[in-house]
């Protein structure tokens, strides 16, 4: 039903900061959205997750507490702090349409967005 598209990604050096913002075509009160990456040879990082019916979020125990992720209306933010070049990677916003953040799992019926490259270079 949703269609998404995750923007905002760039070039930047070590230690700044980035915000990437996923757009959403419809309502998300009923999805999880959640924030994956991955690095070209790696495979597929989770990131943060937030639940469309309260907005509590998950998976906060990765990235060292140096990202965050929020929701106004139709788009999810991603805010990167303190950004090491190993954070480089494709950015990707995906839905799940069952908003089960806290099973940790991404599901078949989950929907994706396009993705965003992110550089963190000196």
């Amino acid at each position: 039903q949703v269609q998404l598209q995750a923007s905002g990604g760039g070039l930047v050096q070590p230690g700044g900061s980035l915000t990437l913002s996923c757009i959403s075509s419809g309502r998300l009160d009923h999805y999880g959205i959640a924030w994956l990456r991955q690095a070209p040879g790696k495979e597929r990082e989770k990131v943060l997750c937030i639940s469309g019916m309260d907005g509590s979020t998950y998976w906060e125990d990765s990235m060292e507490g140096r990202f965050t992720i929020s929701r106004e209306k139709n788009t999810v933010y991603l805010q990167m702090n303190n950004l090491k070049p190993e954070d480089t990677a494709v950015y990707y916003c995906a839905a799940d349409p069952f908003d089960r953040c806290d099973l940790g799992i991404i599901g078949p019926n989950w929907r994706w967005g396009q993705g965003t490259q992110v550089t963190v270079s000196s």
